[in-house]
């Protein structure tokens, strides 16, 4: 079965009035949310030698989830305190912890290489590495969140074959341009999520729209990382883009029906 890495940050969100810890994290999410779908994932990344680190590594093998490359660090695992005021959830006071200086080994390099996929996102600290990566024959795949003109975004994208963002207040013909711009330096497919105004993508010659499905939504948290498990399986999967646009919108639906991220 063909097989997604998944390469970067993981966080630790704990909540302050009840003293409960939620994992995390882009290519987390994105990881558990394949393994949700039926598709094999692998996660490499960082973690500390506190009791977080453990629980999260026991967590995402009890999601079926390889975690054989995940680096055990002496320190604190990434961790943001989260409360709830008024009904919404307020992030607060982040700490990095053992992530702040993650680095990709040359065995890690090659591991990840030996995957049809490899996805990463803005804060993972992989940026640097999709080019080689890819030199292996793995397909890239990044996510630059809100914020595709990051310098660590600029760093990624010639190395990546499908892009992501989510820009849910440009106007259509706005939006055309940006995915214009970003498919400049090298995506093959760039996809924005849109929020409740779907996805629109462009693989260089046309333009691609995707509405919503419609659901009971009780929590966003990992909407977005659930559309992009779902797109990626689904090209895994040999669908052309407006099925895996449609399998990114089931998969984000899904997520939404319930609280918290898994």
């Amino acid at each position: 079965m063909k097989r997604i890495g998944c390469v970067g940050d993981n966080c630790v969100d704990h909540y302050r009035q009840t003293g409960e810890d939620h994992f995390g994290g882009n290519p987390v999410n994105v990881a558990v949310y394949t393994r949700r779908l039926g598709g094999n994932a692998s996660y490499v990344g960082a973690v500390g030698t506190d009791s977080r680190g453990a629980a999260m590594l026991e967590a995402l093998r009890g999601r079926g989830v390889d975690v054989s490359h995940v680096h055990v660090e002496p320190g604190s695992t990434a961790v943001t305190y989260v409360e709830h005021i008024n009904g919404d959830r307020v992030f607060g006071d982040y700490d990095e912890g053992v992530m702040t200086h993650f680095a990709l080994t040359e065995k890690d390099v090659a591991f990840l290489g030996d995957h049809e996929l490899v996805v990463s996102g803005l804060w993972g600290h992989a940026e640097a590495y999709l080019s080689r990566i890819r030199q292996h024959g793995a397909v890239t795949a990044f996510d630059c969140s809100d914020r595709p003109e990051d310098p660590a975004a600029q760093t990624a994208l010639p190395g990546t074959d499908i892009a992501f963002f989510s820009d849910d207040g440009s106007d259509d013909e706005a939006l055309r341009q940006r995915l214009r711009q970003l498919a400049a330096p090298g995506p093959r497919i760039v996809v924005a999520t849109r929020g409740s105004r779907g996805s629109m993508a462009y693989d260089g010659q046309r333009f691609y729209e995707q509405g919503i499905i419609p659901c009971q939504v009780v929590d966003t948290m990992g909407a977005g990382d659930s559309f992009i498990a779902g797109f990626l399986h689904g090209y895994l999967e040999g669908l052309d883009i407006p099925a895996c646009m449609t399998a990114g919108a089931q998969c984000s639906a899904v997520t939404l029906s319930y609280e918290g991220a898994w």
